[in-house]
């Protein structure tokens, strides 16, 4: 309770003590008492109540949170030009009066959501955009007065400020915003542009009306039933789309995979062929060295066919018997041209 409140029970007590001891002081009279001094309590509670009621009538209390503008009747234009600041003030009585008018930052909010609007009920911003789309936006506008600009304010719009410029131009400066934008750039790649379009027109008008634009918040953009229904229909087709791209991709790297296996397998088969075409080559100059050093060696020793001749057959061998004239069972390959002394005699070896 302030102190004006105050000073107006106790002036509302006294007049009632008046009222009360002039009553009693009639009675007294009607039946023939004598009152003495009940006449001079009468006249000294009616000056105090008369006192009271004008000092509360003139005292005013500004909240910290608030600005006055003072009515005045003795004033040719009806009002002070200075503004009452936060504290005790004081006024004439019963020729002024004082319109009070928070400073602090307030919030209109315009939702679809019945419990989150200033408006009972879908109160979002039907707004159509450049390709001809129609959107719903819920937005909120924080703003405070222009503590400098009060008493323009009364004069222009007195309480009617919210109703009267706060929710006009927030829903024009949306619509005109979101007409500039297509559907698709609203609600991706330029929202934030979209945002900060609004907050810097909101904050030119709200200004030219004493008003402050603490902060705009754009809190939700739907679409229509049908555009919904649509996008969904886009989404469904662009995730089969995707699917159908990934599923050629497998098969485009499983076809890969299968090329390079294939590829690997051949490339094994020329290296290994290459291998043994290399290993037959070593083996065949080998063989080929092998056979060049036999002959050179028959060919300073011819005797060593004969040694190696006998070798062979010689494990399951114990006993030959060679034909008179005859060294050999077998004919031995000519491996010299000069005469050979065949022994007229058989002979026996023994082989070991």
């Amino acid at each position: 309770m302030g102190i004006q409140e105050i000073i107006g029970g106790l002036a509302t007590l006294a007049w009632l003590g008046t009222i009360g001891a002039l009553g009693w002081v009639v009675f007294s009279a009607a039946r023939g008492r004598r009152v003495g001094g009940g006449g001079l309590w009468v006249a000294v509670i009616a000056v105090l109540a008369a006192l009271l009621t004008t000092a509360a009538a003139g005292v005013v209390f500004i909240e910290p949170n608030q600005r006055g503008v003072v009515i005045s009747a003795l004033q040719a234009k009806g009002y002070r030009d200075e503004i009452l600041q936060p504290g005790l003030r004081w006024i004439i009585p019963f020729a002024e009066r004082v319109v009070q008018y928070p400073i602090s930052r307030a919030t209109y909010t315009m939702s679809s959501v019945d419990s989150e609007g200033a408006v009972p009920g879908d109160d979002s911003i039907q707004a159509r955009t450049k390709d001809g789309q129609i959107v719903f936006v819920d937005a909120s506008v924080i703003y405070s007065v222009n503590p400098a600009e009060v008493i323009n304010l009364h004069i222009t719009w007195q309480d009617r400020y919210e109703d009267g410029v706060v929710r006009p131009q927030a829903r024009g400066v949306i619509r005109d915003a979101v007409s500039q934008y297509g559907i698709e750039e609203i609600v991706s790649s330029k929202r934030a542009e979209l945002e900060q379009l609004i907050t810097q027109d909101m904050e030119r008008g709200l200004a030219s009306n004493n008003l402050t634009l603490v902060d705009f918040v754009l809190r939700n953009i739907r679409f229509s039933d049908e555009y919904a229904a649509a996008v969904e229909q886009k989404q469904i087709a662009e995730q089969q789309a995707q699917q159908a791209r990934f599923v050629v991709e497998s098969k485009r790297q499983e076809a890969e995979q299968a090329r390079q296996v294939a590829q690997g397998l051949a490339d094994a088969k020329v290296i290994a062929a290459k291998g043994d075409a290399e290993s037959r080559i070593i083996q065949a100059q080998a063989e080929a060295e092998a056979l060049r050093q036999i002959a050179a060696a028959i060919q300073n020793n011819p005797d060593l066919l004969t040694y190696q001749y006998i070798q062979k057959i010689a494990p399951g061998v114990q006993t030959i018997y060679l034909p008179s004239g005859q060294q050999f069972i077998l004919p031995l390959p000519q491996t010299s041209t000069g005469a050979t002394v065949v022994p007229t005699q058989p002979v026996s070896p023994t082989i070991p």
